[in-house]
């Protein structure tokens, strides 16, 4: 992990946990997770995801909007921007992903893992 975020500062990427929580964002539909979503998906305390969210935004990355149905919820959403910096820190993360984790497996040692995850997932 320190490497991927070694190389991801070297190139000016995104920081790995705000990778993480643009990934996120990106996966989901209309590119909006409420906050207590992104929390339960991402490995931050709830008060450091308030944190990192509120940087993303000072950066333009996200926007905040509020929940309609719930006046104490609040979304976060990915824009355009946000979108553009994840596919520049994708080029740097992905490989470093492969070179890092993906190499030290066996094509039979992935499948297993692979398998092995999925059954954690449920």
């Amino acid at each position: 992990m320190r490497l991927l975020e070694s190389e991801l500062a070297q190139a000016d990427a995104l920081p790995l946990a705000s990778y993480d929580v643009i990934v996120q964002l990106a996966e989901a539909p209309q590119h909006r997770l409420r906050m207590s979503e992104i929390a339960d998906r991402v490995l931050l305390s709830r008060s450091g995801l308030t944190r990192l969210v509120d940087r993303l935004a000072r950066e333009g990355l996200v926007v905040r909007e509020p929940c309609v149905d719930d006046a104490r919820g609040m979304y976060a959403v990915l824009t355009e921007a946000g979108l553009d910096r994840l596919r520049e820190s994708a080029r740097v993360h992905l490989p470093g992903v492969e070179r890092h984790f993906v190499r030290a497996f066996s094509g039979p040692e992935l499948r297993q893992l692979g398998q092995l995850l999925a059954h954690l997932a449920g």
